[in-house]
This record gives structure tokens, sequence and C-alpha cells, in this order.
């Protein structure tokens, strides 16, 4: 399996627009962040899981010509707002599959009607399968079992998934102890850490690594990562010897 980070910054990515903030005006390539979302392959498939306001970018830079399907974490701005940009693919393959909590296929479907309409249709407009996706239900995704696991974004339902030995993981600020169980023999982990300070629907670094400490993957990546966490090569000095900030365009293979 192959695991490469599209984005790995928040909401509004780095640098954000007009800041003048250090870490924002970084020259390292490792600082500056797209929106978050990853690409997960094995065999011969591919599945996103997010696909934010730079997925057409991520998705040329990553040379990514045919996807399987998007597996959705919740239904924020910044893990929906590219599902326009699957049209290339549709045009391709055809109606593109996407998976995701039954509140979220409803929010997808209120942003982006003209995909999910069947009369009249814009003949431009791409089509998809909807897939809902259930707390303590794993799923089908080709030859592999997909387990979601159940977390909190401040109040927010938020889901992360395990696929198999590796599990991913963003937005959260809770994750129940029995989710937590559904991750233990995990080989590789991604959580959000999203700065050195506490925030109110968001692990901070301390909670991330309290979580990971948790969970005990061989191999841990933070993601989901703001410039107030502090520039890439620096923050990496301070971390336990397993757990590395992921960048743009990493990938790891499992």
């Amino acid at each position: 399996m192959k695991i490469t980070f599209l984005g790995t910054g928040t909401s509004q990515g780095i640098p954000i627009i007009g800041s003048t903030h250090p870490v924002c005006l970084s020259a390292n390539p490792k600082d500056k962040r797209l929106r978050v979302s990853v690409l997960v392959a094995w065999d011969d498939y591919k599945y996103v899981i997010d696909c934010g306001p730079d997925f057409r970018y991520q998705m040329l830079r990553a040379e990514c010509d045919s996807i399987d399907g998007i597996v959705f974490t919740h239904e924020h701005a910044d893990h929906i707002m590219g599902l326009d940009d699957i049209r290339p693919f549709y045009f391709r393959q055809g109606d593109i599959s996407i998976y995701a909590h039954k509140r979220v296929l409803k929010s997808l479907r209120k942003k982006f009607d003209y995909i999910f309409t069947t009369k009249n249709k814009y003949p431009g407009a791409p089509s998809v399968v909807t897939n809902r996706v259930k707390k303590n239900t794993s799923f089908k995704l080709k030859n592999l079992a997909v387990v979601p696991i159940n977390g909190f974004h401040d109040a927010l339902q938020v889901f992360g998934y395990r696929f198999h030995d590796f599990a991913y993981l963003t937005d959260m600020k809770t994750v129940p102890d029995e989710e937590i169980e559904k991750l233990k023999g995990v080989k590789v982990l991604v959580v959000n850490a999203l700065r050195i300070d506490p925030h109110r629907s968001h692990f901070n670094l301390e909670e991330a690594l309290q979580f990971i400490d948790k969970v005990k993957p061989e191999t841990a990546y933070l993601t989901h990562i703001s410039h107030l966490l502090g520039f890439h090569e620096e923050v990496e000095k301070t971390l336990p010897r397993n757990v590395f900030l992921a960048y743009d365009g990493l990938e790891v293979i499992i």
C-alpha cells in the first residue's frame, strides 16, 4: 500500500493569504501546505480521502489519472469543495463512487445539487454513486475491508478510517476509548496536530502525541497543520523517534 500526502495543511492552507507570519513566509517547500487529503493506493486501486478546494492541483501534482472513489471524513469546506473537479475522472470512467456518513451525503447533495440531480441534468456535470458509511460497520473498497473510526470535531461527528495496517484521522478533538481499540495493531497512523496551543475542535501537538501513545503504532505522521505549529524542520526535532510531520508530496509505503 502506498500513501501519498496530497495536502497537510489546515483550512486556510500555508501560506495564508496576506499573512506575514514567519512560517507563511518560509522558503522551505515543506512549510507550504495545501488543504488536507491523502491518496491511498494498493494493487491497481486508488482512493482519495477528502477532496478540498485544492483537489484539482493535487491530482495534477500527484500525476493521478484515475481514482476508484472518494472517502469523506466530514462536510467542512476544506474537505469537500473540490468535488466538482472529479469531472475529468467521470468523463473517462463514468460515475465516481463516494463514501460518507448520511449527514455528509445530505450536505454534499445540498452544495452540489447539480451533481446529484437526475432531472434536466447539465450535460457537463459529473455523476456519483453514493455509499453510506455507518458507525461500527466496516465496508469494502474493492478487496479491502475499511473500518470507520468514530470521533468528534468539537461536537461534530467525524469519521477516520483504518485500511488494514494504515489509519487516517483528521479534525479530531476527542475519540472514545472503544474507537481507539479499533486502531490497536496499526503500523502507520496519521492524525491531526493543528498547533502548539489548545484548540476547541482539533488536537494540538500535545494531545496528538498523547493519542499516538495510546494507539502505539510503529510509525505516526502528523497532518492538518497550521502555521502556528511552527517551522517543519524545527518541530520535527522535538518529536518522538517514531513520529514525523507529514508534508505535501510525502509518500509512505506500508
